[in-house]
């Protein structure tokens, strides 16, 4: 189903939630902004530190911190496509 601008400015109820109105909750909207801030600070903090094991030889932890801030970063490019759509948040 193709939604409308219009219904992405209105922010999309349940979006994330399968559950959204059971019992009468009320549904739930995402805070796309703070997640962009989250996931720009964590992509910042594991490069950092992957570098710094990096300079200590620890390669197990670059190795580890370099999937988490793929991660991460994937998770920015989501949130930052959903908000140019024109979700609320």
């Amino acid at each position: 189903m193709k939604r409308s601008r219009e219904e992405y400015e209105r922010g999309l109820p349940g979006y994330h939630d399968p559950t959204s109105g059971f019992g009468g909750a009320a549904p739930a909207y995402s805070a796309l902004t703070l997640r962009i801030w989250m996931a720009s600070l964590s992509v910042l903090l594991c490069i950092g530190a992957a570098i710094l094991f990096a300079r200590f030889e620890i390669w197990w932890a670059v190795v580890l911190l370099s999937v988490v801030a793929v991660g991460c970063l994937a998770d920015l490019a989501w949130v930052v496509h959903r908000k140019r759509r024109g979700e609320p948040g």
